[in-house]
């Protein structure tokens, strides 16, 4: 894929808040995911190729949102279902070389949230959850 065939850039006026950035439906395979957050764009889950059913189906029992790509954070392609905060949601975050490496963080409404690291330890902390994938990168 290229440059000229995605949406228009990121405005003069910076990043588009996420849930303002148009899906970009462009067929992506697992090595095309960028390692960063991208700005201008979402890339849903169903146009990644290789998507396992579990990320599809993620949102299913939270009102069906789109799901979209966020980042990779070391070895783990991190996805959420929803919005960011305060809201019903679900982060997936699937390790790039086994695609069958899956767990998941759940948001409540009150800003709460749940989740299993993939060392197996419960974190009710988004932020703890992100570093347990980096420690078992």
């Amino acid at each position: 894929m290229t440059e000229s065939s995605r949406p228009n850039p990121v405005p003069d006026g910076g990043a588009l808040p996420s849930h303002k950035r148009p899906y970009d439906d462009t067929p992506v395979h697992t090595e095309d995911l960028p390692p960063l957050p991208i700005r201008d764009r979402n890339i849903p889950a169903e146009a990644w190729i290789e998507a396992p059913d579990e990320l599809l189906r993620s949102g299913d029992d939270i009102g069906n949102p789109r799901i979209a790509y966020k980042r990779r954070i070391g070895s783990w392609l991190l996805w959420r279902a929803g919005p960011a905060r305060k809201a019903n949601a679900r982060y997936v975050a699937i390790h790039s070389e086994d695609l069958h490496r899956i767990v998941t963080f759940r948001l409540f409404e009150d800003g709460t949230g749940a989740g299993d690291g993939p060392t197996g330890m419960h974190h009710e902390r988004f932020r703890n959850w992100k570093h347990d994938l980096l420690q078992s990168d």
